[in-house]
């Protein structure tokens, strides 16, 4: 569900390169040759491939609400280097991307022009799961275990936190370099305990058959609690067209509080954008996952401060990122009440 490389290098040179096409956008109901004439043509480019992080983009195409707000969004993927390329580069309005991925964005000397300006989902989804039969309960139990690394310094630092803090000898664990595309059968392999996002790999795991355990980072470190994933967009754009991004936003709104309050027509809707993806485990993820897109705040979208700075001083602090200022890379100015 995510990118796990990030180099900041070729996003640079690609803010002075033309870009390649990425692949089509959905459709939207009730549209007309006419009337798309006259529509403000806005593109958004995703972290990876559709799934039901992406639910409420894929609604509002559906249902017209992006045509209402007289806008025509076409939905990309991204190229190799990430949606944030497009974004920066101003091929794309808006992107999808992950706030522990935006810290070389926003340290770069490049000054790289790029805003959060809304958070998909409230809280960090992500965590470590194994079977419950490997008794991994806690983050000590990692020791003499192989987990899956993406081989990453944030990624491996935080590790080294959650088993240290809870007891245990980090240099025990068994670190496996593998990028692991099907969850369900290396937890029957070779691998004992992989970092995952639970609204998919943990309900395909389910839907595979596999009693499992999942760790939540958020439970285990409230500075983990980072936003993930954001939308992004180009600072320079934003201050140029912020009618147009209140509008995006509102509609994309719309989308989300559909699927918080019917997950299963919401499904329904990104199967039928999205054809080649599993009915089953669409259901299934978007029950468990659309709760989780605003969560205790009343206002979609919205980045407290306090919680997205934790995570960069937590950075910082372990030498990880150079300083982020307090309060620097997102905004809520753009977001609907």
């Amino acid at each position: 569900m995510r990118k796990n490389k990030f180099l900041v290098a070729m996003l640079t040179a690609a803010m002075t390169l033309s870009l390649v096409g990425c692949g089509g956008a959905g459709e939207s109901k009730n549209k007309s040759n006419s009337k798309n004439a006259n529509l403000k043509e806005i593109t958004l480019v995703l972290d990876w491939t559709p799934n039901t992080n992406h639910t409420g983009f894929y609604v509002a195409l559906n249902e017209g609400y992006y045509e209402a707000e007289g806008l025509k969004v076409n939905i990309v993927q991204p190229p190799e280097d990430g949606a944030t390329t497009m974004v920066a580069s101003g091929k794309a309005e808006f992107g999808v991307d992950f706030q522990d991925y935006l810290a070389p964005v926003f340290t770069s000397e490049e000054n790289i022009p790029i805003t959060a300006v809304a958070a998909m989902i409230q809280h960090n989804t992500s965590g470590l799961i194994s079977l419950k039969e490997d008794n991994i309960n806690s983050p000590k139990d990692l020791e003499g275990k192989n987990y899956a690394t993406w081989d990453l310094p944030v990624e491996k630092a935080m590790m080294q936190n959650i088993v240290e803090a809870d007891g245990g000898d980090f240099s025990k664990v068994n670190l496996i370099p593998e990028y692991v595309e099907n969850e369900a059968a290396a937890l029957q392999q070779d691998i004992d305990a992989i970092w995952i996002y639970y609204a998919w790999a943990g309900i395909s795991t389910k839907q595979a058959g596999l009693d499992t355990n999942t760790m939540f980072f958020k439970d285990l470190n409230p500075a983990f609690d980072f936003y993930s994933p954001v939308i992004v967009s180009n600072t320079n754009w934003l201050e140029k067209n912020p009618e147009v991004a209140k509008a995006f936003l509102r509609a994309t709104k719309k989308g989300y509080e559909f699927a918080i309050n019917d997950p299963d027509a919401a499904a329904e809707i990104l199967v039928k954008q999205v054809p080649e993806l599993s009915i089953d485990l669409v259901k299934e993820s978007q029950e468990w996952l659309s709760p989780e897109y605003k969560s205790e705040v009343a206002q979609w979208g919205y980045i407290d401060q306090a919680r997205w700075d934790a995570f960069y001083k937590w950075l910082s602090d372990n030498e990880l990122s150079d300083e982020i200022p307090a309060g620097y890379g997102f905004t809520n100015e753009y977001l609907p009440e």
